[in-house]
């Protein structure tokens, strides 16, 4: 039987490296600068760019400017991108591999979620942190208490905010105002999610160690000079925002744990095999019955 000579798919010669694929997993937590990531990988910069640079180039990853300092970059896991290449690689092997492809569904829908409590931070809580926060509790039918807040407060919620909001996914967040963050440092949270990189630089600690992320997401109120003008920017902001939220819940939710099979003695040899149960069976026992009683 003859070899193939068709190349292997791009995410399979990307993922398999064994420093990419080290890459890939760590991104997988949150989006991270080339500095962290080299102390993760604990490899030289230059091979930590060049790999970084491959997994751009292959669409898995992309580079968000920091808005704290401009000459730093977070790089980002496209989830939905990998799983994309993923499904089309499994094609490409066979066709009874291929995958279906279907969104990120919410866990609250198919178990009860552990009531844990999820922090959204950012500057103003005037937008980004507010929409995952209104995004989180949507999803989770309630089930997760989803707060946020900022580092320096705005007086309001944007307008755009509010309206994306309701426009995009019937939600009505036109009562909720920003908080700031000194107003929780006394509380419990299991995650903190940081969606400004300004925010992450002064965000405190909490007690109780909470799992910290971070999600390098540009303020869309600076986009245009008006509020109709940022519109568009906001509307990209909330999908950007939906989307890893939907990435989120599966890590919220509870290991599923299989039940175990019940054990019962093995009928009778005489038994019809047709008769005989497809539930697991333990053989009878074999040592002395008890006729101590009897006696």
């Amino acid at each position: 039987m003859g070899s193939s000579s068709q190349a292997a798919p791009t995410f399979v010669r990307l993922a398999g490296h064994p420093l990419r694929w080290q890459l890939l997993t760590e991104l997988a937590h949150g989006d991270l600068r080339v500095r962290e990531l080299v102390a993760l990988v604990d490899q030289p910069q230059n091979l930590v760019s060049y790999h970084l640079r491959l997994l751009r180039d292959g669409g898995l990853v992309r580079a968000i400017r920091s808005s704290f300092d401009g000459r730093d970059s977070y790089y980002h896991l496209d989830l939905d991108r990998c799983a994309e290449a993923l499904t089309g690689a499994c094609a490409a092997l066979h066709p009874a591999l291929r995958l279906n492809q279907t969104a990120p569904a919410a866990p609250a829908r198919r178990r009860r979620l552990p009531r844990l409590a999820v922090l959204f931070v950012c500057t103003g809580n005037s937008a980004r942190s507010p929409i995952a926060e209104a995004l989180l509790r949507h999803h989770t039918a309630g089930h997760v208490t989803a707060i946020s807040a900022g580092s320096h407060p705005k007086p309001r919620l944007h307008p755009n905010t509010v309206r994306v909001l309701a426009d995009r996914f019937g939600i009505d967040v036109t009562s909720q105002r920003p908080r700031h963050l000194d107003t929780l440092t006394d509380r419990r949270f299991d995650y903190v999610i940081t969606l400004c990189d300004k925010a992450r630089e002064v965000c405190p600690e909490f007690g109780d160690h909470p799992r910290q992320l971070h999600w390098s997401i540009p303020d869309p109120a600076t986009v245009g000079t008006s509020d109709h003008a940022s519109y568009p920017a906001f509307t990209h902001t909330a999908a950007d925002i939906d989307t890893r939220v939907r990435h989120l819940l599966p890590a919220l939710a509870p290991p599923t744990q299989s039940q175990p099979k019940e054990v019962k003695p093995c009928p009778p040899t005489s038994t019809p095999a047709s008769a005989t149960s497809s539930t697991t069976c333990r053989p009878p026992s074999t040592s002395t019955p008890d006729t101590s009683a009897s006696a």
